[in-house]
């Protein structure tokens, strides 16, 4: 078995330095090897000694100065200012903060590669014009690149140059003074940024540049690609005998030139001359011939199902593993589908991920609405996400108080004076800031405020504790920038909190030396483990297919030996490779399903691994079998117990009313009937932007009750022409009946809102049709009923269990009247307003009195009538259905699309409609006959009572194994 690289390297220093370690400083990129290099040592020495003194490399580098670092909010609050002062010099329009965040990042991160490769600034950011100018100012340099500065400067060559370019010159020209005044800003501070301090060491502009004198030897272990600073400076310390130098490689790729992942070692040997202290380098890739098992995984997120699984069959504790995400926004749905294994996380989990997060940014969301926006109002998902956020702790009593009342009122924006939530750990948060100021001091308190209620619910978890830690820390930083500045807006502030606490994660901490490993494949360098599985191994992720932003363009970059995208290759390839030379055990993932955000194919490195080695790639293909669930049980509900108790004493001894949207709910499901008349199980209070059909049809009902209640009781015949006199004030009542539906005062039209409006205009509309119909189908008319919901009741005689019993109807008539037709005729109504899709025509009656009844309205109807009649003695009742979709082509009489319900037939009709409603209800409350839902029966998707008949074997579901 090879022996891991940090193993090789423990060993060698026993043999050259043997127990003097005090005086050696072994240096890393990164912190994590340290922790492993020292357990090698204890294994090797296997005694007590004096520890090497250990750093990352800017800890060491660190050492030449007294300067502190600069943060990156720091670095750009001083370029901010910096840049403004120049464009003010310049006569040029400033940049706001939000504006200049994004270009300062790039800035930035510009200047800190120019600083790493020592490039001159004056001279990469030199103005030029034609080819001649590049010619004399770049003699120093090659033909080749030459050829690419002449390259880039194409676009610009011409006569004349667009906005954009003469903008885009004016920074070039701006960039090597703002760089210089920036370098002057950090020394005035007495701070740094490590770029600068790289290119100050090369220079000698350090308080101690000959600090590593205090060391006998510096070992750096397992470096690959360095910038031109570090060569400058690992040469000078390897010629004075200081240096020693630990590369982490192998024959395979390193002696293949045609190789990308022996590209920065080859050129550290060879160009650079560094001596490997670990002499040459074996060839363990070339030599292997093991399994390497590689997973097409049906989607992103599946590669973390499919390693649950393998995690289960294969984990082995005695031995080492590794979770590398070459594609680290694995990281969230990995935690969500490990095992019950304690990991330990060092790539950080991401703040955006968290429910803090959320929180924070719903609180920002307000605040943009409230405070700068000034409204008084906010929407009611704003109160109602606050109001279920698992951190806001409110009351389970006070948030269904709240949402039933938004429901109910259908209220899509809300006062803030209406939001009053005293239980809440957040009582403030709906306060809109009187000062911009404000603002960032507020959101530190609330972050406060979040970490005592956490704590006092419950023993706060070091993940959310770190996470509020480092947000504050970003947000006091933030504030002392922004103190500086001339007052700036809350949109303005709400921006940067946005951008800078983006970047925020918390390391999750498990013992790093043993269990589970989990890090991205950067900070995998040095170390090696018995067992790997890499998530994300896609192309186009590994490697990247773009470079970070940049104003410095490809041709330039290469001119002057910047970074490229080949150099990012490279680097992965080095990171992937290096896997395989110790590993026993490899498993790589990738997502093969192709959409906008992966190309559906593995890794290009592993394709050559595939073709130009010896390991053995055994594929896995993910399947998604396509399962059909057995059917879920029926739910029946038998009248016995407790069950039948409830009905009887309410419907049989209590005279519970039973009406007739019950009836013929029974005749479409007798479960239904049981959820919402017998269990009472409510329907849930929702809020939506789309009206409700119910409430549409109570604002048409109760209009025209208004509009025809002053002709109620009046003896004498009233003429239709008084209906169309008053047609004007059709829009008003139902404008003021909306408003009274949802709780508002609507003095016009105009106050409705959008969707209000619309209900408004649907409703008008039906209301006019209603009335129209009368005005041109009748002379005259009398009222003798309207919506009376109360005055007709009927004891109905069944037999249940062999005994006579009665059951208590009752009958909502909507409108009784008598009306005279314009050929004389005397007629007696009785008048249902429908706005659904019902319809007066039916095929049969058997249709009709059958269980899922065809016609639902007509039974209804049939059932006021037979109240009515019953009550007051009246008889030959002709039944009107007002359906305002289809009266004008289907009327309002019933009829079978060739009769209409008339005399004698009408008298035989109902005669059959009572034997009917007998049979119904004595199998109602007939105890043999179990509640339960008809399969044939039609499911409306709005019914929210589907969840308990719903077939469950109608929809497949897939198996993610």
């Amino acid at each position: 078995m090879n022996k891991p690289f940090l193993r090789l390297v423990a060993e060698d220093i026993q043999k050259r330095f043997d127990n003097d370690l005090s005086d050696i400083a072994i240096v890393f990129n990164n912190k994590r090897p340290i922790t492993y290099l020292k357990k090698h040592l204890a294994e090797v020495y296997a005694k007590a000694i004096w520890s090497p003194q250990f750093f990352t490399i800017q800890e060491f580098l660190k050492q030449a100065t007294d300067a502190s670092e600069a943060s990156a909010l720091t670095q750009f609050f001083y370029l901010f200012q910096l840049h403004n002062d120049l464009l003010q010099t310049e006569g040029g329009e400033l940049e706001t903060l939000e504006e200049f965040y994004p270009i300062a990042e790039i800035i930035l991160s510009d200047f800190g590669q120019l600083d790493y490769e020592l490039v001159d600034i004056d001279q990469i950011y030199m103005e030029l014009y034609d080819s001649t100018e590049i010619d004399i100012a770049f003699q120093h340099l090659t033909t080749e690149q030459q050829a690419f500065i002449r390259q880039f400067w194409q676009s610009f060559s011409m006569t004349g140059h667009t906005g954009l370019q003469q903008r885009f010159l004016r920074l070039w020209k701006r960039l090597p003074v703002l760089y210089k005044r920036f370098k002057e800003k950090l020394q005035q501070e007495k701070q740094l940024s490590y770029p600068a301090l790289y290119r100050n060491l090369v220079e000698g502009h350090v308080a101690y540049p000959n600090f590593v004198d205090r060391y006998k030897k510096v070992l750096f272990v397992g470096f690959n690609a360095l910038n031109q600073a570090e060569v400058f400076l690992f040469q000078k310390w390897q010629e004075e005998g200081r240096a020693l130098f630990y590369f982490d490689a192998d024959a395979y790729y390193i002696d293949d030139r045609q190789q990308e992942a022996g590209l920065f070692i080859r050129r550290n040997i060879h160009s650079y001359k560094f001596t490997n202290a670990l002499g040459e380098s074996p060839n363990i890739l070339g030599n292997r011939s093991d399994d390497v098992h590689l997973y097409a995984a049906a989607g992103k997120n599946s590669q973390t199902k499919l390693l649950y699984d393998i995690l289960n069959i294969r984990e082995r504790p005695e031995e080492s593993s590794a979770i590398l995400l070459a594609d680290e926004n694995l990281l969230v749905p990995l935690l969500q589908s490990l095992p019950d294994v304690r990991p330990n996380i060092t790539t950080g989990y991401p703040l955006t991920q968290s429910p803090i997060f959320g929180l924070l940014d719903l609180w920002m969301d307000v605040q943009q609405d409230i405070s700068h926006s000034k409204k008084t109002k906010i929407s009611f998902q704003q109160v109602e996400t606050f109001m279920n956020h698992p951190l806001t702790h409110v009351s389970s009593h006070e948030r269904t108080k709240l949402l039933n009342e938004i429901a109910e009122k259908q209220l899509f924006e809300i006062s803030l004076d209406q939001i009053i939530i005293s239980s809440s750990a957040l009582p403030h948060f709906f306060r809109p800031l009187s000062d911009s100021r404000l603002l960032i001091p507020e959101l530190i308190h609330l972050l406060d405020s979040l970490l005592i209620a956490i704590a006092e619910q419950d023993r706060i978890s070091q993940l959310d504790s770190n996470l509020i830690v480092e947000t504050k820390k970003i947000l006091n930083q933030l504030k002392t920038g922004v103190d500086s500045m001339t007052p700036s807006s809350i949109a303005f502030q709400l921006g940067l909190i946005r951008k800078a606490i983006l970047p925020i994660n918390s390391a999750i901490e498990g013992d790093p030396l043993c269990g589970l490993q989990i890090m991205g494949l950067l900070e995998s360098r040095c170390l090696n483990f018995d067992r790997i599985y890499i998530l994300g191994a896609n192309e186009g992720i590994l490697p990247k297919t773009a470079n970070a932003p940049t104003f410095l363009p490809d041709s330039l970059r290469r001119a002057y030996g910047l970074p490229v995208l080949e150099n990012q290759d490279a680097l992965s390839a080095y990171l992937f490779y290096r896997q395989f030379q110790y590993s026993k055990d490899i498993h790589i993932f990738y997502n093969s399903i192709v959409d906008e955000n992966s190309s559906g194919e593995e890794s290009r490195f592993i394709k050559q691994l595939q073709f130009e080695s010896n390991f053995h790639f055994v594929t896995h293909t993910q399947q998604q079998p396509i399962r059909f669930q057995n059917p879920a049980p029926e739910l029946i509900v038998h009248k016995q117990g407790a069950v039948w108790s409830n009905m009887y004493d309410s419907y049989i001894l209590g005279k519970k009313k039973l009406s007739a949207t019950a009836l013929t709910t029974y005749l479409q499901s007798p479960l239904q009937f049981f959820l919402k008349h017998v269990a009472e199980i409510k329907e849930p209070p929702t809020i939506s932007y789309e009206f409700e059909m119910n409430r549409l049809g109570t604002v048409i009902h109760e209009v025209m009750e208004q509009f025809l209640k002053p002709f109620k009781g009046i003896k004498q015949w009233t003429s239709t022409t008084q209906l169309k006199e008053k047609l004007m004030l059709v829009d008003q009542l139902v404008a003021n009946e909306i408003g009274r539906q949802y709780h508002t005062e609507t003095p016009s039209v105009d106050a409705l809102n959008s969707m209000q409006r619309i209900m408004h205009k649907v409703a008008s509309e039906y209301v006019k049709m209603y009335l129209q119909y009368d005005i041109d189908q009748y002379k005259a008319f009398r009222i003798i009923e309207l919506e009376n919901n109360e005055d007709y009741t009927l004891d109905f005689p069944i037999t249940i269990n062999g005994r006579q019993e009665t059951v208590r109807l009752f009958g909502i008539i909507d409108r009784v009247d008598e009306v005279l037709t314009s050929d004389g005729q005397l007629k007696t109504r009785i008048v249902d307003y429908k706005t659904g899709g019902d319809s007066v025509v039916f095929r049969s009656l058997e249709k009709v009195f059958a269980t899922d009844t065809e016609n639902k309205a007509l039974i209804q109807t049939l059932f006021y009538a037979y109240v009515f009649e019953q009550v007051t003695g009246k008889s030959r009742l002709e039944p009107h259905l007002y359906v305002a979709r289809k009266m004008r082509e289907e009327g309002t009489l019933f009829n079978n699309g060739k009769e209409t319900l008339e005399g004698e037939q009408l008298v035989c009709i109902q005669e059959e409609f009572v034997r009917f409603l007998r049979h119904t209800l004595e199998e109602i409350f007939d105890p043999a006959v179990p509640f339960k839902h008809h399969p044939n029966a039609k499911v409306y998707d709005s019914d929210p009572y589907t969840l308990f008949y719903r077939n469950a074997s109608a929809s497949p579901e897939e198996d993610d194994t």
